[in-house]
C-alpha cells in the first residue's frame, strides 16, 4: 500500500498540480457544525439521494422545490406519520417523481430519524458524533436501520451533508485494488474493514480528513 504522499503526488501529476487538487476538495463540516443542522435537512438530503439513485440528478434538482412542498419541508414528525392515504396522494402529486417505493422509503427513513432523536437527542447529534475511524460501521447501520441507504446512496448522503466520509466510487475502488488494499470491489465485511484500516492509516500519517483522502485517492486512479 502506498503512503499518502505518494498517492497525492500521483494525483497532482495527473490533474495539473496541487492547486488543482486542493480546489477540488469538498468542504467538510466540523462536529459542531453538523450538530447545528436541523433534522429536517438530514431527512431532505436522504430523500434527495434516494430519488437521485438510478435517475438523472438534474431532473431531481429541478423538481426539488416541489419535493420540499409535497413533503412539508421534510418535517421528520410529519413524514414519519404519513398515512397510507397520504402516500397515495403523493403517488398522484406531479410536483415530485412518483415512485412508490422511494416515497415509502422517505417515510421509513423519517421513522429511522425519529428513533435516533429518541436515542440521542437529535439525528444530527448521532451523525455528528459517529467516529470517522468506523465509517463502515455507520454505513452498515444506515443500511440495516434505514431504507434504501445501502450502496452508494448512503455514501453520497454523508458526503453531501459534509460528514467526513469516503465513497466507493469506481476510481476509489480502482485505486484500492491497484495498491493491494483489496483484490476486488469491497463488498464483504472483511474487505470493507481493510478499506477502513487503510483510510485510518492515511489519515494518521497525513493529518487530512477522510473525505479529502477519498477524493485524492480517486484523482490518483488511472483513467
Amino acid at each position: 500500500m502506498d503512503d499518502f504522499d505518494t498517492i497525492y503526488e500521483r494525483a497532482a501529476a495527473r490533474h495539473g498540480g496541487s492547486d488543482v487538487i486542493e480546489a477540488r476538495l469538498s468542504k467538510v463540516k466540523s462536529t459542531r457544525q453538523l450538530k447545528a443542522v436541523k433534522d429536517d435537512r438530514w431527512l431532505a438530503e436522504i430523500a434527495k439521494r434516494i430519488f437521485q439513485a438510478g435517475f438523472v440528478w438534474k431532473i431531481i434538482e429541478a423538481k426539488w422545490p416541489g419535493f420540499e412542498e409535497a413533503f412539508e419541508q421534510f418535517d421528520v414528525g410529519h413524514v414519519a406519520h404519513l398515512s397510507d392515504d397520504e402516500i397515495d396522494d403523493l403517488l398522484k402529486d406531479t410536483r415530485i417523481v412518483r415512485n412508490g417505493q422511494k416515497i415509502i422509503a422517505v417515510r421509513d427513513n423519517a421513522i429511522f430519524l425519529s428513533e435516533l432523536q429518541q436515542e440521542h437527542g437529535s439525528a444530527a447529534k448521532f451523525f455528528a458524533d459517529w467516529p470517522s475511524d468506523d465509517l463502515i460501521g455507520l454505513l452498515d447501520l444506515m443500511k440495516n436501520r434505514g431504507a434504501r441507504l445501502g450502496g452508494m446512496t448512503g455514501c453520497y448522503f454523508l458526503r453531501f451533508m459534509g460528514k467526513e466520509s469516503f465513497i466507493f466510487s469506481r476510481d476509489v475502488t480502482a485505486a484500492l485494488i491497484s495498491m493491494g488494499v483489496v483484490d476486488k470491489a469491497p463488498t464483504s465485511k472483511v474487505a470493507r474493514q481493510k478499506v477502513q484500516a487503510a483510510f485510518n492509516e492515511w489519515k494518521e500519517e497525513s493529518g487530512r480528513n477522510i473525505t479529502h483522502i477519498s477524493q485524492v485517492l480517486a484523482m490518483s486512479a488511472d483513467g
